[in-house]
């Protein structure tokens, strides 16, 4: 059990049975009444965010996570086989506890959250940014920039990135895997 005031970023919280990351939080301090934790919590397995009120000194049910390191093997059916780095054993993850799964290739690292308690995966984390490959686009026309102009790609994992008009085939470019933007070339 922990205290309200102790929430910070990145703790994790029962609450209602589920479970939740705190995302945001704020200590606020009214001129008249009692100070309070406004906080915005993510919901593990659904992802939403919810925005919660708790009055200091309001014991909470924390949850022991763990992050380790494991390796993308393979896909089998609906589910994606990791290995962990340190012990070998492998596991499967759904598609759905995975972000960024469309920008995932073979052999990446990727960072597994699990529940100490009970050693179930919560999810797994893509890392924020990583080098594609562009497999397909089209040529770009010389003197289409004069705005900002993109054009779709796809990379080597399938996936399709907007990208700007100068971007070749077979370029190495890194993408935001949060919300699958183009970020630079890589050389």
């Amino acid at each position: 059990m922990i205290n309200s005031q102790d929430i910070k970023n990145g703790t994790c919280i029962r609450l209602d049975g589920k479970l939740y990351f705190c995302i945001d939080f704020l200590h606020v301090k009214p001129g008249k009444g009692n100070t309070f934790m406004r906080t915005k919590l993510k919901d593990v397995v659904d992802g939403y965010v919810l925005e919660r009120r708790f009055n200091i000194g309001e014991k909470l049910e924390d949850v022991r996570v763990e992050r380790r390191p494991y390796q993308y093997l393979y896909k089998e059916g609906d589910d994606y086989i990791f290995m962990n780095q340190e012990t070998f054993e492998q596991i499967p993850i759904a598609h759905d506890q995975i972000n960024g799964v469309d920008y995932m290739k073979e052999s990446e690292i990727v960072e597994v959250v699990t529940d100490a308690s009970s050693d179930t995966v919560l999810f797994a984390d893509v890392p924020t940014k990583v080098v594609l490959k562009v497999t397909y686009t089209e040529p770009g026309v010389k003197g289409d920039t004069a705005t900002n102009a993109t054009k779709p790609a796809t990379v080597e994992t399938g996936a399709e990135v907007r990208v700007p008009l100068f971007i070749n085939e077979g370029e190495n470019i890194e993408v935001d895997t949060r919300d699958g933007s183009y970020l630079g070339r890589v050389k």
